[in-house]
């Protein structure tokens, strides 16, 4: 299959017949990243699974009225976001434990995740990304890991590029502070 730009993908969608091809070029393109941005905000590898299929379903749904005001990767991510962060409050909702339990145990279910393959100093990073408040994580994840621009996330996320910048910096000096302690 030759690549799409997100144009031709956004054109073949309205093309009666051709909304399957033009959905599998958006999977090849983007799954993917969708999978490993969830994945940093939700941990688990099974959960990640959980909401990217959902995310992919709302995608399926919504992609005939994408009206392209914003970037289709810049859409892919905000649905998979609020995907993520839905999906995280209804943990939340469903255990009766402090969310301080929660973090531990995510902590630990990166510790004996397979698919984590990551040194001692990848660890002790990632357990303090999971420590931080949960917007705090998402944006530091998405211009740390994702390389994203405080633009481009001021779309996804929907607030103030400054109080983007002003959310990063609080959350590199927590992770720092988290490491010096080590």
């Amino acid at each position: 299959m030759p690549e799409w730009d997100d144009r031709e993908i956004i054109e073949a969608v309205k093309i009666p017949g051709q909304e399957e091809i033009a959905f599998n070029k958006l999977l090849q393109t983007y799954q993917e990243r969708l999978y490993w941005h969830i994945r940093k905000i939700v941990i688990s590898h099974d959960d990640a699974d959980d909401v990217l299929q959902n995310t992919m379903i709302k995608v399926w749904r919504s992609l005939p009225e994408f009206r392209a005001d914003s970037g289709l990767y810049t859409w892919l991510y905000r649905i998979a976001t609020n995907e993520s962060l839905s999906f995280l409050k209804q943990k939340k909702r469903r255990t009766v434990v402090a969310w301080e339990d929660v973090e531990h145990m995510m902590a630990e279910t990166l510790e004996s995740d397979p698919w984590f393959n990551g040194d001692e100093i990848q660890l002790k990073l990632q357990k303090a990304i999971i420590k931080l408040p949960e917007k705090q994580r998402i944006v530091f994840n998405m211009k740390y890991f994702d390389q994203l621009k405080y633009e481009d996330m001021s779309e996804i996320l929907e607030t103030s590029v400054g109080a983007l910048k002003a959310s990063f910096h609080h959350a590199v000096k927590k992770i720092e502070a988290m490491l010096g302690d080590d």
